[in-house]
């Protein structure tokens, strides 16, 4: 009974301790906090960025050091570490310069866009890369745990693009976990789950609005044409210009899971290829990509997500593979924007390996990268880039060659075991849409 009393009043004092020094728990400190449970648990250093109290219970919003903004997420006090915290850093006051009128140059007048990718394997990039240096072996296994322990590559540094605003989303029979900063409207922020529909992508604020709007919507599929139909696979191209509310929907979705697109409201610029699956309640989104109508560093894709409850099934590989279909329906070789997402990259450089590989091993004659691209309609830049990484350039006799190494064959023979969905050229119907010079006026 007397122990009993010690451990009570022990208790009370450890309860007394900690609610002090719950006191030093402000914004910008950084401190342990645990992730995971059980035998899986560890502790990183993160930094609070905001705090919230709902029922008079504490939560902090944290992010992790070296690891991607994706991981931020609210956590309770008990899996805070308090006895190491550490203070906000005092901010730096900037220097001043006297100030200097600069000149506006063409290219500063240009519109600058950050759109990104998230696919399907894990990956990570550098925001511009130096094309001066000669590219690392590339590793899968490297490039994994490069992208558990980095930080994101956002270009929106204001501090409510830094905190998510919705926790998850309910889509079709998915309930998915938000990634990122979405501007959706504030009604729609303060709850926590947003219910979307998955045909027309009308955003609602409970499951029973969703069924209400689910007995009055006729939509069961994209709307625009659709292009390709293969089985149940399906592609639609849609003009921003003509379905504006539409692909606004799409982008506030895509800005939930990509952390740099900015250009959610101006969606005349694009077409969007939406990818979809069939079944008997209707066409399912599965992924999509966007690129401009007009692109003068001739890119044949914007912005390309894989919706995240469909992804590591492939279908960023085909979003890949029909983007380079059309730029050869187009004769013309097409890359991906940059920068490339720390989910894109690793998928680009996959499906580039394939490619080339899968083409080296069923040549029958000598053939140099130029011919390569015509034949891919993969730039030379992200040609050479790809066979520097796989170590496939080799200097022989005065001249470089080609070098398939076991590793490389390996990695055909396992593609050609898999019973993997390709992209069918002869089932895709679709002519490039030309645009008269009023029709890519935009502002």
């Amino acid at each position: 009974m007397v122990w009993e009393r010690v451990r009570k009043k022990k208790h009370k004092i450890t309860d007394h301790l900690t609610a002090t020094q719950m006191d030093q728990v402000v914004i910008g400190c950084k401190l342990p906090v645990s992730k995971g449970t059980g035998s899986d648990k560890s502790w990183h250093m993160a930094e609070v960025l905001s705090i919230r109290f709902p029922e008079s219970n504490p939560e902090y919003y944290v992010h992790f050091d070296l690891f991607n903004k994706r991981l931020d997420e609210w956590v309770t006090a008990d899996r805070l570490d308090i006895t190491k915290i550490k203070p906000p850093s005092p901010k730096k006051k900037p220097i001043t310069h006297p100030k200097v009128q600069k000149l506006k140059t063409p290219s500063d007048k240009k519109r600058k866009r950050a759109d990104s990718l998230s696919l399907d394997e894990s990956s990570q990039s550098n925001a511009t890369e130096d094309k001066a240096e000669e590219p690392e072996t590339f590793s899968k296994e490297k490039e994994i745990e490069k992208l558990r322990t980095h930080g994101s590559m956002t270009q929106s540094q204001t501090e409510i693009s830094r905190l998510k605003n919705i926790n998850r989303i309910c889509f079709g029979k998915h309930v998915v976990d938000t990634w990122y900063f979405s501007p959706y409207p504030e009604e729609f922020t303060r709850l926590d789950t947003l219910f979307i529909c998955e045909f027309c992508l009308e955003p609602v604020g409970t499951e029973f609005q969703l069924a209400r709007h689910r007995t009055k919507c006729q939509v069961r599929h994209p709307p625009g044409n659709e292009i390709y139909r293969k089985g149940t696979l399906s592609f639609f191209e849609i003009d921003g210009r003509k379905q504006r509310h539409y692909c606004r929907n799409l982008c506030l979705i895509s800005k939930l899971f990509l952390d740099h697109k900015t250009l959610y409201y101006e969606v005349d610029p694009f077409l969007y290829y939406i990818m979809t699956r069939t079944d008997e309640r209707g066409m399912h989104i599965l992924g999509y990509f966007s690129k401009e109508k007009q692109s003068n560093e001739d890119y044949n894709v914007a912005c390309i997500l894989t919706m995240p409850q469909y992804q590591r099934m492939g279908y960023g590989k085909l979003l890949i593979s029909f983007s380079y279909e059309l730029s050869l329906v187009e004769k013309k070789t097409g890359s991906p924007e940059k920068p490339l997402s720390d989910l894109g990259l690793l998928s680009y450089r996959s499906y580039w390996a394939d490619t080339i590989i899968d083409l080296l091993m069923n040549c029958k004659s000598e053939i140099n990268i130029q011919e390569i691209s015509e034949q891919t309609s993969i730039t030379t830049e992200d040609i050479l880039h790809t066979l520097h990484s796989m170590e496939m350039l080799k200097f022989y006799r005065g001249q470089y060659i080609f070098y398939l190494s076991e590793k490389c064959v390996q990695q055909y023979e396992k593609n050609r075991a898999k019973k993997r969905e390709r992209i069918d050229p002869s089932k895709l119907d679709w002519v490039p849409p030309k645009f008269l010079p009023n029709q890519l006026r935009f502002l």
